[in-house]
């Protein structure tokens, strides 16, 4: 299954939150997205069933090696957009809402030659 750029906002929001606690519920992820209850388990559900993320007894989410690779690669491309549109000159509230919206829709040459244009700016 391609995940979809919801699941990967989802397994990008669940990285995050792995860097900042030890546990990650779905409460966590209701929080941090702001969408309702029903929604993150519908979604959580079909990261599971694809083999993205594990939920163990006590409701803690982890995510697999796959699903951990989409999220490095999104949160990526959403720390390095950011910079880039800062880079530029946008005010950094809005870099960090634009990179988030670009992340997901950027092929993976387009987004290594941004990469590429960048580091060598520096």
């Amino acid at each position: 299954m391609a995940v979809l750029e919801s699941g990967e906002n989802y397994l990008e929001c669940i990285l995050m939150l792995s860097k900042k606690q030890n546990e990650i519920h779905a409460i966590d992820i209701v929080n941090k997205l702001g969408f309702s209850k029903p929604s993150v388990s519908i979604m959580l559900k079909k990261l599971k069933e694809n083999g993205y993320i594990l939920i163990d007894a006590s409701s803690h989410i982890t995510l697999t090696a796959s699903g951990r690779e989409i999220a490095e690669k999104i949160y990526d491309r959403h720390l390095l957009l950011t910079q880039f549109f800062i880079y530029l000159g946008v005010d950094p509230a809005t870099a960090e809402e634009d990179a988030c919206k670009t992340e997901h829709d950027l092929s993976d040459k387009t987004f290594q030659a941004i990469k590429n244009f960048f580091q060598n700016k520096q």
